[in-house]
This record gives structure tokens, C-alpha cells and sequence, in this order.
């Protein structure tokens, strides 16, 4: 019971608390680490994003641990690690926002659809160009319950590198939901 009361006695409540670096840079360290992350993630291929493997995983979460210190610092407290996490979530919420509102930052951000099949034509380069396979786009045609791609009207590659497949003949007029194609 005596270590127990000495343990609390020698307690630092201000440790627990108080980050042991500057605000500036409990602040700046997550939003630089953020953008970078942002910025990697944008140049990687929408595919391998959306489609992602048990070593893409893996990958995901070695770069969360190889990253802990540069967004925490030499700190441990509290405040600190709320103060960084208010920092992530708050520019999460940005640029949901700016994305949500304006389409320029939209396609710079996020990029834009990619027409991959048209009239049941593949198109061949820019499958190549974005690491979608035949194999990734008959799977999402006969998901669709779809057993010839000549019935394919458009296979879309979708920002979140989730592939959609529309049939001929599944429109009644001009189509009015397909987006401008990157």
C-alpha cells in the first residue's frame, strides 16, 4: 500500500498533460505529415488504392508506425496527441469540404473517371496506364451478371478505383450521369 501512495505522490500530472514541445510544432508536425501522405497517396494509382491486397495492408500500416514520430515528436501527453488529432480530422474535414464544393480542387485532389471499355471496346493504354488488368475488368462485367463485353455500353474507372460497367440498352435517353473522362 506505501509504494502505492509513494507511486501517486511521484506522479507527474503535468507530463500527462502538457506536451514537452512547442504548439507550433505539435501543431505543424500532423499537417505536414497529412499533406505529404495526401500527396503520395493522390500520385498512386486509383487501382491499387480501391483493390488493395493483405501487402497493401501491411504497407498502410508500416507507414502509420514509420510516420508516429514525425507527427507526435518527443511528446506523450494528452493535449498533444488531441492537438494532432484535431489537426488530422480538421483537415480531413477541409478537404471533404473543398472537394464537396469545388470541382477544380476535385479532380486536382481526387483526378477524374476513366473511360476504360466503350462499346464493348477496350481501351487498351489507358487500362495500361492505370494497372487495370482485363482480368479486373471482365471480373466487374460479370459481376454485373454480364457474359459478353460486347454488351458493355461504358466500364468506368471510378476515382475510388472502383470499376462501374454499364449495359447497352439500359438507357432511355442520352446519358446525363457519365462523367467528363480524364
Amino acid at each position: 500500500m506505501n509504494t502505492f501512495l509513494v507511486g501517486i505522490a511521484n506522479f507527474s500530472w503535468s507530463d500527462l498533460f502538457i506536451p514537452h514541445i512547442s504548439w507550433l510544432e505539435k501543431l505543424g508536425r500532423p499537417f505536414m505529415v497529412y499533406l505529404f501522405l495526401a500527396i503520395c497517396l493522390r500520385l498512386s494509382r486509383k487501382r491499387e488504392i480501391a483493390q488493395a491486397t493483405m501487402f497493401d495492408f501491411l504497407v498502410i500500416l508500416l507507414i502509420s508506425n514509420v510516420v508516429q514520430n514525425a507527427i507526435i515528436g518527443n511528446d506523450n501527453s494528452l493535449l498533444g496527441a488531441f492537438a494532432g488529432s484535431i489537426v488530422l480530422l480538421a483537415l480531413s474535414y477541409s478537404f471533404d469540404r473543398l472537394t464537396a464544393t469545388n470541382k477544380k480542387a476535385r479532380i486536382f485532389l481526387e483526378g477524374k473517371p476513366v473511360l476504360l471499355i466503350k462499346n464493348g471496346v477496350f481501351e487498351h493504354h489507358k487500362m495500361e496506364k492505370w494497372g487495370v488488368s482485363k482480368n479486373d475488368l471482365l471480373s466487374a462485367v460479370r459481376k454485373q451478371g454480364m457474359i459478353c463485353t460486347f454488351d458493355v455500353a461504358y466500364g468506368i474507372l471510378e476515382v475510388d478505383g472502383s470499376i462501374s460497367i454499364i449495359k447497352k440498352g439500359e438507357t432511355s435517353g442520352d446519358p446525363d450521369c457519365l462523367p467528363e473522362f480524364g
